[in-house]
């Protein structure tokens, strides 16, 4: 499975909706996770996800007795644990193919969206400011962390060595998220084109130098 034709690593309540028979605690799970997208951590409200799921208020403490906070932290994981396996599928295609698929994947996830949502792992890693969130930011390192794990393994088979492999992780990481936030406030890919394009170009300059060397 690639990114750019995989199924869509972060569902919708539409997914949702297309199966005949969906649990309400996923699609509270995926609600909350779409809210996140759009909103934030402090705009994922127990009214925000009934609305948006479509379910009865007695189900908020049946499903998740611990309220908001659990909620926030089950979608966070949902979300998070649902593109970490997308991006670990992606690895043994090497790191410049994982890359290009990266930027197509969030191509179409910010037009389907008309660029009104993210990254609900950023989201909530800078939007958790609250003392009653700061586990759900810390739970958002956890998950960018096992991204760049995963993509440090697809330079290591690109046969750059470990270090380097995990500088460039870090690097392509954080640019691409970047890229989202900035393309989400231009209302453009532009953005996401251009670092796509400076990774491409970076990752070939390091791999001549690294020829070169030897």
């Amino acid at each position: 499975m690639t990114l750019a034709t995989g199924g869509t690593p972060v569902p919708t309540t539409s997914d949702l909706a297309s199966t005949k028979r969906c649990d309400t605690r996923k699609k509270m799970l995926v609600s909350a996770a779409e809210v996140l997208r759009e909103r934030g951590a402090a705009g994922v409200t127990i009214d925000a996800v009934l609305a948006r799921s479509g379910a009865p208020r007695g189900s908020v403490y049946h499903h998740f007795p611990d309220g908001r906070n659990q909620i926030l932290t089950e979608a966070l994981r949902y979300a998070g644990d649902s593109i970490t396996a997308t991006i670990e599928d992606a690895v043994d295609q090497g790191a410049r193919v994982l890359l290009r698929e990266y930027v197509k994947y969030w191509e179409r996830l910010l037009t389907d969206g008309e660029f009104n949502a993210g990254c609900p792992v950023v989201a909530a890693a800078i939007g958790s400011a609250a003392d009653d969130e700061l586990e759900l930011t810390s739970e958002a390192g956890i998950i960018i962390g096992r991204w760049c794990t995963a993509l440090t393994r697809a330079f290591v088979a690109d046969g750059f060595d470990e270090s380097q492999a995990a500088s460039l992780a870090v690097m392509s990481i954080a640019a691409l998220e970047g890229a989202i936030v900035l393309c989400r406030s231009t209302r453009c890919v532009t953005p996401l084109h251009q670092v796509g394009d400076q990774l491409e170009f970076l990752i070939k300059a390091r791999e001549f130098v690294a020829r070169q060397s030897r």
